[in-house]
Parts: C-alpha cells; structure tokens; sequence
C-alpha cells in the first residue's frame, strides 16, 4: 500500500464530486449568485491550506466509510444541501468516474494528469475570486512537487493501492452504459485502441537478441487492436498540454445520469456487512479523520442567507424511491468522531464543526434533509 496515495485520490473524487455539483445546480436553475457562492465555498473549503497540508502528509488511504465522512462535510460547507439518496448518488457517481479513470491510465504515472485535468477544470468554475484561485494553484505546485519526481515503481504502487480501493465497486452508470464502456455487469470495458503509454511502441513486433545482447531475428504477430504511438508525454506545467483527456468534465454537455446497483455488488456487500470483525486500527483512523476534517475552515457567512436543497434525481419522487429501494447495508452510515483523549484538541473539533452549521432559515428550506443534518451535526 502506498502511503501517498490520499491526495491523489481526494483530489480525483473531489474533482468529480464539483464537475456533478455544477451540472445538477443548472440543471435545476439555481439562481447564478447562489450557484456561485456554492461552487466558491466548496471549492475553498477543499483547498484550504491547513486542510491541504493535513492531506498531503504520508498516511494510509482511510476506508470507504470514512473518507465519505470527509465528502459528506465537504458538500455542506455552503448553502447547499443534500439529502441522503442524493448524497448517496453523487459518491457513486464519483467513485465509478474516477475508477474507470485509473483503469484507463495507459500509464501509472499518468493519474498524476488526471489530477491535474481536475484542477484545470476546478479553476474554471472559480468564479471572481483570485483569493480560491491562488489557492488550488498552490495545491497544484504541491502536487508537482512532491509527485513530479516519483518513480515509475512508486507510481505503479499508488495505482494499484487506488484499485484494491475501488475493486468491490461495481455500480452501473447510465453515461457509461450509453457509450458501452461498462457492462451490465457493471465492470468496465476496456478499449483495444488508441495511443499506447509514452515511451513504449505499438505492439506487433518480436525482437530476439543473443547472449550477447545483439538482435538476430524480428518476428510480426496481429495483436488484435487498433493502437498508434502517444503524440507527446502529457505536460506537468501550470498551463501545460496534460494530452491524456481523462479526468475532464464529461457532463459539460448536459446528459442525465442514474446510478443502478448491480445484483453481484449487493450480494458482496450484504456478504461484507455479514461478515464484519472489529478492526484494531478503527480508533486511529478516527483520530485522523477529526484531523483530517478539523482542518476544513470555512468562513461564517456575514449574514443569514437561505439555503436550498439540491436534488440528483430528476424528480424529488425519483429521489424518495431511491432512498426506499436501496438496501439498508449499502447506505453509508455516519461515523461519530470523538477526539476526548486530547481535550484541546476536542475543543477546537467543535469550533470548527460549528462553522458547518446552516441557519435555522436554511433548516426550514430544506425539511426532507433535517432528520440526516442532525445526524451529520452529532460529529
């Protein structure tokens, strides 16, 4: 497991999670002043200095459950909010997104670029603020920084730790099943096309050398695909040509998307929830989570301003019928967080839990989420 691997992926998800938010906030025409300070406060939010240099740091990935806390807090640093079924929806919408585009990378290095489409995109929805700007260009040099030296092998590490993260993750994305990159199954199709990994040729030659490393016969074979060589390595420049499209916003033309479990993913996560141990390092991955999650800061609004609830469905009935029909072990459950060994610590927890608390004219806006909003606030 590679203890680098965090921010990559935060940042991945974290990418996607702003990509939906934008698309489902015109969707519903959410007035452009509520849109923006939405976009903006999130976008701080997850950019925030100390919250990036917590992240950054050598550590373990945290489970599932877990780093959904983190997103759960980050969806709700503004006016915004979400009910669970929609909650639940965008995580999958997420995690399958950027799973499809780790096993895309033609090269392990490569996710390095897919993060860094992410943050060209994340700049993009940045609107009128060269404050939030400044900070995800930061986190970008923090990222060159630290992963532009990386080895090939260090790559691979991280690459393979993302995919034992998402391997249970089966669930059926309608853009994706339009396009006939993903089965009904709900496992990805990959492609026997398109440019190779840089450095590396087409395939379709055996080349067989002596012991003396001389070359001393060249054999051809049909490899089946349509490959061709890689134009150019994708740039880690602040405004370079990154050359690999993945990790770019697929719902900038405005498609609308279901998530659907498949039959084997609910019977591995019944089997899952059935066969679950107490873990021993459960109560350290909370102390890094409150960490982790004390170092989201955000402002306090100035003034009171309503809120609204965003909706991921079509329709709030579409909406209702999911959070009925979803099986009770697949719905992500709330981690309580006590950090009562340090009481300085606790302290300041619940300082800076409370910026994330909504007004009570924003409660009353949105109702349906209320009972899940007490639950999150007991954090």
């Amino acid at each position: 497991m590679s203890m680098r691997t965090l921010p990559l992926l935060f940042l991945n998800l974290g990418g996607e999670m702003l990509y939906i938010l934008d698309q489902r906030l015109r969707a519903q025409n959410i007035p452009g002043d509520k849109a923006r300070k939405v976009m903006n406060d999130i976008i701080s939010t997850m950019f925030n200095q100390k919250f990036m240099d917590e992240l950054f740091k050598p550590q373990e990935l945290y489970s599932k459950k877990a780093l959904r806390t983190v997103y759960d807090r980050l969806a709700h640093a503004s006016i915004m909010r979400l009910n669970q079924a929609s909650m639940d929806k965008l995580y999958d919408l997420m995690t399958m997104a950027f799973k499809y585009q780790v096993l895309l990378c033609p090269r392990p290095k490569d996710v390095l670029l897919v993060t860094l489409n992410h943050l060209d995109a994340i700049k993009g929805l940045i609107q009128d603020s060269p404050t939030i700007l400044h900070q995800v260009d930061k986190t970008f040099r923090q990222l060159t920084d630290i992963y532009g030296g990386l080895s090939a092998g260090e790559f691979q590490l991280i690459r393979q730790t993302l995919l034992i993260f998402f391997q249970d993750l089966h669930i059926r994305v309608s853009i994706f099943l339009k396009d006939k990159v993903q089965n009904s199954s709900g496992r990805f199709v990959l492609p026997v096309s398109g440019p190779v990994p840089w450095g590396t040729e087409v395939p379709g030659l055996i080349r067989t050398f002596n012991n003396k490393g001389k070359e001393v016969k060249r054999t051809e074979f049909k490899h089946g695909g349509s490959y061709v060589a890689a134009p150019k390595e994708g740039s880690l420049e602040l405004y370079g040509d990154r050359v690999l499209k993945l990790g770019t916003n697929m719902y900038s033309v405005n498609r609308p998307v279901e998530t659907h479990m498949s039959a084997a993913s609910k019977n591995l996560a019944s089997q899952t929830q059935e066969s679950i141990v107490p873990n021993p390092l459960a109560k350290e991955e909370l102390n890094l989570l409150a960490r982790l999650i004390g170092g989201m800061e955000i402002q306090k609004p100035s003034g009171p301003e309503p809120g609204f609830r965003l909706n991921l469905f079509t329709t709030d009935e579409e909406e209702e019928q999911a959070a009925l029909t979803r099986p009770e072990e697949l719905s992500y459950e709330v981690i309580n967080i006590q950090a009562t060994q340090d009481q300085q610590t606790n302290q300041e927890l619940v300082r800076i839990m409370g910026e994330f608390e909504i007004t009570d004219q924003s409660r009353q806006s949105s109702s349906k989420g209320d009972d899940w909003l007490a639950m999150m606030d007991e954090l």
